[in-house]
């Protein structure tokens, strides 16, 4: 009786996949159905194991793009493949060198802290960079001269703070979350991250005392492990002494509502550039915060002096990334995506939506937002050689638009 349950359980398995296969086959057959057929002759309907919803959300690995070519590595990993550390108070996940081996100079985060909960006390031997996209934050942190920043941000907020500054963050809202980007990929290497309360569990109680003049008594309930989020009420004490708070240029904070948005050629939509011309501390870390209306296109470039890495907050895109010798990829991008783009490397970003703007950040480990225009260059290079090169007509060539268009309306 139990062989005969366990032959029918395996029968119903077998039914089961068989039908699956059945339905991506009886499909339109095509990129759009997930499966590798162009409907001209190449390709064949996936028959063994595949996770289809993933082939479905990118069509581009499926070959659909003709113009794809060579070897390109993975420039994509999903916060939402990454491992979340659930903790009282919050949760965060990253997106790090060991995720996405190709980004090189940055590592991002995503962490979200409930009412009153605080990132415990610590310091990075990397920059931390900051956006807030959800709720409000206090921010706090002491440099070597002992200036100190306290703040309260709101949604669109940046904060930087340069390697070694003393920092936390505290949530004011009942949910709040945001991104955090580190100047270095390999950023859960040991010796990157170092919170005071594990240094105060590993430091003698003796020195400790002598150290600030209490009691060895008073560190008895010091916690460790470390909790890294801790649960608290909001405290309405301010701060006073030392050099004083931080301001102006020196100040550790980007309000949003103190800058304009970039006047945008093309009509595509807005960008928010925050590096060291708007944000004269972060030396670092230079972003740009886009939104592409649906259908537009962030126009063919590249940037001269950075990895470009990307964090899509809404939408889906599209991107081709040009790497040299003959070799491009073609990726697909969705609400919650990572990417990274090699320094140099060719591409565009397109909306790909009918209806929905797309939102993203780009990062570069720079104190400077750089690119170069394809249009640009080639309208500004005399058009007899651009004709010859491309064999495009001279009138063409002649015609160009000689001013970079950034974001380009869907036309």
């Amino acid at each position: 009786m139990k062989l005969l349950t366990v032959s029918s359980a395996l029968l119903a398995a077998s039914c089961a996949s068989a039908g699956a296969i059945e339905r991506r086959q009886s499909g339109g057959g095509g990129f759009e159905d997930g499966q590798p057929v162009d409907g001209n002759g190449k390709g064949a309907p996936i028959v063994g194991g595949t996770n289809h919803q993933i082939d479905l959300q990118n069509p581009d690995n499926l070959g659909r793009q003709s113009t794809d070519s060579g070897v390109v590595p993975n420039l994509k990993w999903s916060f939402s493949d990454s491992k979340t550390r659930i903790l009282n108070g919050g949760w965060v996940r990253e997106s790090v060198i060991t995720d996405l081996p190709s980004s090189h100079d940055i590592a991002g985060a995503q962490q979200h802290l409930t009412k009153g909960s605080i990132r415990e006390l610590h310091w990075h031997r990397v920059a931390e960079w900051g956006y807030l996209y959800s709720g409000s934050l206090i921010v706090t942190a002491v440099n070597e001269e002992g200036q100190f920043e306290l703040a309260t941000i709101n949604e669109g907020d940046v904060w930087y703070f340069p390697k070694g500054v003393a920092h936390t963050v505290q949530g004011i809202e009942d949910q709040n979350e945001f991104l955090l980007i580190f100047d270095d990929g390999n950023f859960d290497a040991v010796g990157t991250t170092f919170n005071v309360d594990d240094w105060i569990t590993h430091t003698p109680k003796s020195v400790l005392a002598k150290n600030f003049g209490l009691p060895e008594s008073v560190f008895n309930s010091v916690p460790s492990p470390n909790p890294y989020i801790s649960n608290a009420t909001l405290d309405p004490h301010d701060v006073t002494g030392g050099n004083g708070p931080l301001k102006g240029n020196a100040s550790f904070v980007y309000y949003a509502n103190d800058h304009p948005l970039e006047d945008v050629p093309g009509g595509g939509g807005t960008l928010r550039i925050v590096d060291s011309t708007t944000f004269p501390v972060a030396k670092t870390i230079a972003a740009s915060v886009v939104t592409l209306t649906p259908g537009s296109l962030r126009e063919l470039h590249w940037h001269p002096n950075a990895e470009e890495w990307l964090y899509f907050h809404k939408g889906e895109a599209r991107a081709t990334v040009f790497i040299g010798n003959a070799a491009a990829r073609t990726f697909d991008f969705r609400t919650g995506d990572t990417g990274v783009f090699p320094t140099n490397s060719g591409h565009y970003i397109e909306n790909t939506s009918e209806t929905e703007d797309l939102v993203w950040i780009e990062i570069y480990k720079s104190d400077r937002v750089e690119d170069i225009s394809l249009t640009q260059w080639l309208a500004l290079t005399p058009a007899d050689i651009v004709a010859n090169v491309l064999k495009i007509p001279l009138d063409v060539a002649e015609n160009l638009v000689k001013e970079k268009q950034l974001l380009i309306k869907d036309r």
